[in-house]
């Protein structure tokens, strides 16, 4: 039995029902080893140290700005240029945010990128190994967009709860019912 029958085979084993691209994942997985061997790579040659744990402050400044990012390059009408090629609009998500559909024509890697470019939790490894990476090869300019990040996440919870706390006021400010 040649390679393609047992891959085909495999396929049809693992989601009898439904269309997974088995093969468009595995070249994901493939380019994100490449990543981190690129990465690896560049610290051994610039003999950048890596450390032996990361701050607190940097985990949670990391954390934040993977969020915001994730959901930047996922989720932003402004980014939607970039995924494009691989999803189609379905509807707006409301503060900016749109909803994409996976583009099932075309081949496996093509449907496997669009599942990763539009799912924040997807991207989210992408973003946090580039951010890491960063940490190490530049660190105080990675600190520095992360902070940028931060801050956005920030504003933007915050203008969340500017509208929630002026929809509950305009609520509270009805007609009055003895007048």
């Amino acid at each position: 039995m040649d390679v393609r029958s047992r891959v085909a085979r495999l396929r049809q084993a693992y989601a009898p029902h439904e269309h997974r691209p088995l093969g468009g994942y595995l070249v994901a997985l493939g380019a994100y080893g490449g990543v981190i061997a690129g990465l690896t790579g560049v610290v051994r040659a610039t003999g950048r140290p890596v450390p032996h744990a990361p701050s607190h402050s940097d985990v949670v400044l990391l954390g934040i700005a993977t969020h915001k990012l994730s959901r930047l390059l996922s989720k932003d009408a402004v980014t939607s240029p970039l995924r494009a090629p691989f999803t189609s609009y379905d509807h707006p998500i409301g503060h900016g945010e749109v909803m994409e559909q996976v583009r099932d024509q075309g081949s496996s890697t093509r449907h496997a990128l669009g599942e990763l470019l539009s799912c924040p939790f997807c991207l989210a490894v992408w973003v946090a190994t580039g951010l890491t990476g960063g940490l190490v090869l530049a660190p105080r300019l990675t600190r520095l967009v992360a902070t940028a990040l931060t801050a956005i996440a920030a504003s933007d919870f915050l203008q969340l709860a500017y509208a929630a706390a002026q929809q509950a006021a305009e609520a509270s400010t009805g007609p009055d019912p003895a007048g």
